[in-house]
């Protein structure tokens, strides 16, 4: 029989730039103040890279402690994975100058799946560890977006910040790791959030003066879709992946949700129906660092004591593509002696156990409702308020 194997987290690692850029200093730069900014988000502060700093430097940075925490070199690891969607350049993919500035000798690639990278990067990497063929993978969620946004367009200067944050994977025979995950994507809404210029559709070199005159090489969003999604996306996700995991919100000591604004997360926490204490957030500290926030946010939690081994996480991201994924990890290893809340209603009769899913998918279907239709109102208003707009 073929020993069954799983993808332990047994290192982390973190670096965000020292320089800070807070609510008081865009208020020097744009129409925008530190009530509206915190009331409509919950940031009060980001980081921004040094000049001359890139995403393979900043990678090296977090990866290190982490290594070292798991006891490894550069030398040992059979993988890079680099979750990222602001390399040093649009080609080589950055993972493969991370490999060489770490002395590295093995494999090295690239996810650029925006915000929900990091959480993509993690469950394949478990999945090479699963299947035998390697032991011992380096996760990297690293993101400089400060270089890509339009620092008089208030509606996106105030949101993302520069971090990089990285875990080690190792094989082991005991339970650990990614339980489930789900990987989503709705290219539909692609242009909802995304870069207009650089890509095959709009080369630099051809389209020079277009695409200075109108921005196009700034990050562009559409605020009101990307805020619809991701109220829709986050809850549902989570749900979805307790599903396959079989088990319940309760069973879950913390949820990590990717931390692009406070008021998505306190939406998720009620459609999850658990307390917001729960849920880890940095926000406050760092913005939106794409790729980089589940796992800085992971890092954190382990730093300020809110996660331990034997706990399960729930992570959950969301961003350009659209895309999204959720992965429940079990940090370390199981205890022998726990019984999950699901698995207390199984024994306590088959019966008990499918009333309570089936009390949760009623109470699903009520907030969902409630949310949808909370959704049309704040569209309708936007609509009334462009009417009126127009009509002056």
């Amino acid at each position: 029989m073929t020993e069954r194997r799983f993808a332990k987290i047994t290192g982390w690692g973190k670096y965000v730039p020292a320089k800070v850029l807070t609510n008081a200093d865009l208020e020097k730069m744009v129409d925008t103040s530190d009530e509206w900014i915190t009331s409509r988000t919950g940031i009060k502060e980001r980081h921004i890279r040094a000049e001359g700093e890139n995403s393979s430097d900043m990678s090296v940075k977090s990866a290190m402690p982490a290594l070292e925490m798991a006891g490894l070199t550069p030398q040992d690891l059979d993988l890079i994975i680099v979750a990222c969607s602001s390399p040093d350049y649009l080609v080589p993919g950055v993972a493969t100058i991370v490999q060489d500035k770490l002395g590295a000798k093995c494999g090295a690639f690239q996810i650029a799946a925006g915000c929900a990278g990091w959480v993509y990067a993690l469950a394949t990497a478990s999945q090479f560890i699963q299947s035998g063929s390697m032991r011992n993978i380096l996760v990297i969620g690293t993101e400089i977006i400060s270089m890509g946004i339009d620092y008089t367009d208030r509606t996106t200067c105030v949101l993302f910040g520069d971090a990089s944050a990285s875990v080690v994977l190792q094989a082991t025979d005991k339970p650990a790791g990614v339980l489930a995950y789900e990987l989503g994507s709705d290219g539909s809404g692609a242009k909802s959030l995304y870069v207009p210029a650089a890509g095959t559709v709009l080369p630099v070199a051809a389209n020079i003066d277009k695409i200075i005159e109108n921005k196009l090489s700034y990050l562009h969003m559409d605020g009101p879709e990307v805020f619809k999604f991701a109220t829709r996306v986050l809850s549902s996700s989570m749900k979805r992946v307790l599903d396959k995991a079989g088990l319940l919100a309760d069973d879950i000591q913390l949820f990590i949700p990717h931390q692009a604004n406070y008021r998505i997360i306190e939406t998720a926490a009620r459609m999850m129906r658990q307390p917001m204490d729960k849920f880890m957030v940095n926000i406050q500290k760092y913005g939106n660092t794409s790729a980089a926030s589940v796992p800085l946010a992971l890092v954190e939690a382990f730093e300020e004591g809110r996660c331990k081994a034997g706990d399960k996480v729930l992570m959950c991201a969301f961003g350009a593509g659209l895309t999204w994924a959720s992965a429940i990890v079990q940090l370390g290893e199981a205890k022998a002696e726990e019984e999950s809340v699901a698995e207390s209603w199984i024994s306590g009769g088959r019966a008990m156990y499918m009333a309570k899913r089936a009390m949760n998918r009623v109470q699903d279907s009520v907030q969902n409702f409630m949310l949808n239709w909370k959704i049309r109102q704040v569209e309708a208003a936007r609509r009334r308020k462009q009417e009126r707009q127009s009509s002056n």
